[in-house]
This record gives C-alpha cells, structure tokens and sequence, in this order.
C-alpha cells in the first residue's frame, strides 16, 4: 500500500507500530504521590498511559511511549518523572 504525502503510516496500523524502542526518557511514575487525576492520560498524545490495575493510578505502556515528557509537565503533584534510558 502505498502511502499518501505527510502520511507515516497508514490508519489503523499504530498498534503494529511500537514506536517506544526510540526513545531518550521515560516516564517513571510514583503511585504513592499520584491522585489520580487522570491529566497524564489526557494529555498523552500516544494515549499510551492507562489506568494501573487498582483504577485510581496510571502507567504508562512502554511499547508505544515515545518520551516526549508532556505527562511529567503537565501532573499536578510532580508525580511523574522522566529517566533517561539505558540501552
């Protein structure tokens, strides 16, 4: 299939596509500090953040996370900080 100008993939692959192998930091998240408010999750232009298995906290899914720190910026309580990867 070819793609369209300005187009990097086509709809409905991101999925296929874990783009989280590229990237410089990521976010680390400190459960005893969050409120669950949810702004990581809104604000995530992945949409990669989900909430953690007790409903009230999130986590990130690292496959799809590309490091861009907007989560860490924008939590009100500073409970997200960004780590530089090791590879």
């Amino acid at each position: 299939m070819a793609l369209r100008i300005g187009c990097a993939a086509a709809p409905g692959q991101s999925p296929e596509n874990k783009t989280g192998s590229w990237r410089v930091f990521r976010p680390s998240y400190d459960h005893e500090k969050c409120t669950g408010c949810g702004m990581c999750q809104l604000v995530c232009p992945e949409g990669c953040v989900h909430p953690h298995s007790n409903e009230k906290k999130y986590d990130p899914d690292l496959d799809f996370c590309k490091g861009c720190g907007l989560c860490a910026i924008e939590c009100p309580v500073a409970a997200i900080t960004m780590i530089k990867e090791e590879k």
